[in-house]
């Protein structure tokens, strides 16, 4: 157990949860609610799951590709009807941190915005610590490249065969104040310093387009970024006061809302970085692998995010072939085979009819078939039972 860890889990072989609960309160970003969130440690293969205690029932919605029903503005969970929105932060910051089982306890609809970035998560992350388990982690391991392409859109990701997780992030909105950019993450165990404080972004018109729309009620100039790429008139920036509820705002000369300061001269990118790992999360296992994501959106992770859990499918009904070593040392040579040691072929039928006289079928109809099958490699007998009719 490591209490007030301020770095993920050491062990990357074995899963982790928690040491203790902790929690987490805010608003919701589109909702405007207040929530409160506690995050509890949970057993060995539990996953990341999430309860709504504010319904009857207090009802479950695992972190599961398959249960996502709506992309639009953040990425949103619903199983029998009950929903969990924005959940792509939270769950970054419990890759970022290695937290592998966790049971994560809302009051209401959304995971709280907070400052817009994987921050406060892996600040609270770290203040209670993390606690090894006694179970395996089981990685998605690439044999071969993964690819999702939305040619249309200029979007795509790919992964490819490595022996950690790494993510780069190219991003590209053909727009004066914010073009091309890029933003990598080496080893995950980066994120905590090196993404999680990124915060999320929006263009101006988008803004006043989903206030319009109802949506970013627990928005505030202080949890996103807002870039303007348009000429501001005085009428404009005084609903925008009123939106907001701010008697200054303004526009400073890097295109930025309310003189607000980047974190990093890349922090959109290293946001849109920090998206990709939260959504490629909701496909259950920790993965180990290149990204290459351009211009990615919730949309195209969500749907690469379920090309990784097809290849886990895969990967569960896959047989591996047995390793053959030629230059081995046999465990049995032709010789030993014929010596005594094993016998004749008299001595093969006594072990049949002895087992046949064990394991005789209790129905008269059936009998017992042997198979000895000679293994050529690693020299052995293979004993196979069937049933079969008389």
């Amino acid at each position: 157990m490591a209490p007030n860890s301020d770095t993920p889990a050491q062990n990357p072989n074995k899963q982790h949860t928690l040491a203790k609960m902790v929690r987490i309160k805010g608003s919701g970003l589109h909702s405007g609610a207040s929530v409160t969130m506690k995050l509890r440690p949970a057993e060995p293969n539990t996953g990341i799951r999430f309860r709504r205690v504010d319904l009857e029932g207090k009802p479950e919605i695992p972190a599961d590709v398959d249960l996502v029903v709506d992309v639009s503005r953040g990425t949103t969970l619903e199983k029998n009807g009950v929903r969990v929105a924005t959940v792509e932060h939270l769950m970054a910051a419990l890759v970022g941190m290695a937290i592998d089982n966790a049971v994560v306890e809302l009051d209401a609809e959304e995971v709280p915005i907070k400052d817009g970035s994987a921050a406060p998560f892996v600040k609270a992350l770290a203040k209670v610590g993390w606690e090894e388990q006694d179970a395996d982690r089981q990685y998605v391991d690439l044999d071969s490249e993964l690819r999702y392409a939305d040619d249309e859109r200029g979007v795509e990701l790919v992964a490819m065969p490595e022996d950690h997780y790494a993510v780069t992030c190219l991003i590209d909105f053909d727009s004066p104040v914010l073009a091309q950019q890029h933003a990598s993450l080496e080893a995950i165990e980066d994120f905590p310093e090196h993404i999680a404080d990124a915060r999320t972004f929006c263009f101006l018109h988008e803004l006043e387009a989903l206030y319009e729309a109802n949506l970013i009620r627990g928005g505030d100039l202080n949890n996103a970024i807002v870039i303007v790429d348009h000429e501001v008139d005085e009428a404009e920036m005084d609903r925008l006061r009123k939106m907001f509820n701010k008697k200054h705002v303004k526009v400073r000369r890097n295109g930025i809302l309310n003189n607000k300061k980047l974190r990093y001269t890349n922090e959109p990118a290293r946001h849109k970085l920090l998206d990709v790992i939260g959504d490629l999360a909701l496909a259950g296992r920790p993965l180990r692998g290149k990204v290459i994501a351009t211009r990615p959106g919730h949309a195209a992770n969500i749907a690469f995010a379920r090309l990784i859990k097809a290849r886990i499918k895969e990967m569960r009904h896959k047989v591996e072939a047995p390793i053959y070593d030629p230059n081995a040392e046999p465990v049995f040579d032709i010789n030993e085979i014929k010596s005594e040691r094993f016998g004749s072929n008299d001595v093969l039928a006594d072990v049949c009819q002895n087992l046949r006289s064990l394991f005789g079928p209790r129905n008269p109809n059936h009998a017992i078939r042997f198979d000895l099958r000679l293994q050529i490699g690693q020299i052995g007998f293979e004993l196979c039972i069937g049933f079969a009719k008389a």
